[in-house]
């Protein structure tokens, strides 16, 4: 019950993250950064319905009813790679001349904020909750990190997006939806995982643009025309079994 607990406050904190915060002048003609208490709502219902059948038995049944109904018999592990195509998109598509709202360094700090606040929120969730896999292997069933990657992933790809081309924000949400039904078709996860996997990695990308204006601040101080470089490079940390990124910046 007391993990339970822990799980329910870790959830209102995430959200209780998102708070209106100053723009700098900057960032004035972002619309992306501006805080507006409408954006908050599917994110966190998402949350708040993942979470029910954590406290609720008939809930929790119901739950595990629907997962066994959609798990399949021979596991798909496409996800494992899916869940990074929305993140890989963004910058396939600068690459290809089609260019996002930020330019590479400030979109890549708005990219790591997202993936420390939706790492941390995950990581503490899991080990809070501890929550049984369908399948039985581990005790970190609650939230889906996978999930919780393709939707902050696809989130980003839609903010970068939104006022070129949304439809390609859309796909990154179609993705994301099927790497979360696939966690649940893998019998990794329950319904409610995803869910609110699906609704930390989306508030996760939201409270990053928003809290960016007065980090770039922080980071560069107050010229309009600092000068900056950044350099990244992917690479597979087999102890994890997943894709990282390293950074190096110059001011």
């Amino acid at each position: 019950m007391m993990k339970r607990c822990n799980a329910l406050v870790i959830c209102i904190i995430i959200v209780m993250m998102s708070v209106p915060l100053e723009v700098t002048a900057q960032f004035k003609s972002d619309s992306t950064h501006y805080f507006r208490w409408q954006q908050i709502i599917a994110p966190a219902a998402m949350i708040g319905i993942g979470t029910i059948p954590l406290y609720c038995s008939k809930a929790n049944d119901l739950d595990t009813k629907l997962q066994q109904s959609m798990a399949g018999s021979r596991p798909a592990h496409i996800d494992d790679y899916m869940q990074y195509a929305p993140v890989v998109t963004v910058y396939g598509l600068n690459l290809a001349g089609i260019k996002g709202q930020h330019n590479f360094c400030d979109r890549t700090i708005l990219l790591a904020t997202s993936y420390m606040i939706m790492g941390i929120s995950v990581n503490v969730l899991k080990t809070s909750v501890g929550r049984l896999r369908p399948n039985g292997l581990s005790h970190t069933s609650f939230p889906s990190g996978h999930t919780a990657t393709a939707f902050m992933g696809a989130e980003f790809l839609y903010l970068e997006y939104r006022d070129t081309a949304p439809w390609i924000g859309y796909l990154g949400y179609a993705v994301a939806t099927g790497v979360a039904l696939l966690r649940v078709y893998n019998n990794a996860h329950y319904l409610s995982d995803v869910l609110a996997g699906a609704g930390i990695g989306i508030l996760s990308t939201r409270i990053a643009y928003w809290v960016y204006p007065p980090l770039q601040r922080l980071l560069f101080g107050h010229k309009d025309n600092h000068t900056y470089a950044l350099a990244a490079a992917p690479y597979y940390d087999p102890e994890y079994s997943a894709i990282c990124m390293g950074c190096s910046m110059w001011f």
